[in-house]
């Protein structure tokens, strides 16, 4: 009798339905130990050693998720992403063994959706894992139901249907995580939103630890569609600055 796992979402999935996750990682005991807590999640999972080997991993077994250090053999985690990305969209959760913000926003620029440093409870990375998988159920749902209309804030534009951002006119790149962020401060223009709700809305996490994901995100979202356009309140969150009517 084909057995039905049901995972601490609450979601069930027949072993034929379950998702892919590559874990990329040189740390045989680090790589066993992720590998081993995700398969008791339910998940399929490949691991690969070093950058070239997860590449072709990714290329031939195409992956629903990456689990990927940044320090690897070969070429690093952040070529990987590149050239993984370029094949195909797919969620990458970066892991950095220095608590260095700059790796952490190169990392997010060059696709990852999230990030953790080491070293992190293997329960914490099995929840970041499902929520990154949510959001891209998430998104394909509102691909096929997209809401109707262009949402304009002066000269910022957020095409809701095709998941498109502009500036001035001028398309930028976001990753899944970055437009569902914008979004979510876009929804109340002006109003400030706590780190606590923007984790809640945008992250799925009840856990206020992952507030530092919050910023190095936001620092991200700034570079790339104007950094005047998203004001901090110290102590409190972010709010979308929009013209004065």
């Amino acid at each position: 009798m084909e057995q039905t796992h049901i995972s601490p979402n609450g979601a069930s999935a027949s072993p034929g339905a379950q998702r892919r996750v590559l874990v990329v990682e040189d740390d045989r005991t680090i790589v066993d130990a992720i590998a081993a807590r995700l398969r008791a999640e339910g998940f399929q999972v490949r691991t690969a050693g070093d950058g070239p080997a997860a590449v072709d991993t990714a290329e031939a077994w195409q992956p629903d998720l990456l689990v990927l250090d940044v320090m690897l053999p070969g070429f690093d985690g952040l070529e990987v992403c590149r050239r993984v990305q370029a094949q195909r969209p797919v969620p990458v959760l970066m892991l950095t063994a220095r608590d260095d913000e700059t790796d952490m926003l190169v990392g997010l620029g060059v696709g990852a959706d999230d990030y953790m440093t080491k070293p992190f409870s293997m329960r914490e990375l099995a929840a970041r894992v499902h929520v990154l998988l949510r959001r891209v159920e998430r998104a394909a749902l509102a691909a096929h139901t997209p809401r109707t209309g262009i949402l304009r804030l002066g000269e910022l534009e957020i095409d809701h249907a095709q998941r498109r951002v502009r500036v001035r006119g001028a398309d930028v790149h976001l990753t899944p995580t970055e437009f569902d962020l914008l979004v979510c401060l876009a929804n109340t223009p002006r109003a400030v939103l706590s780190r606590e709700q923007l984790l809640a809305e945008v992250w799925d996490w009840a856990d206020a630890s992952g507030t530092r994901t919050v910023d190095s995100h936001i620092k991200a979202l700034r570079r790339k569609i104007g950094a005047e356009r998203i004001r901090t309140v110290h102590g409190v969150g972010y709010a979308l600055e929009t013209p004065a009517v």
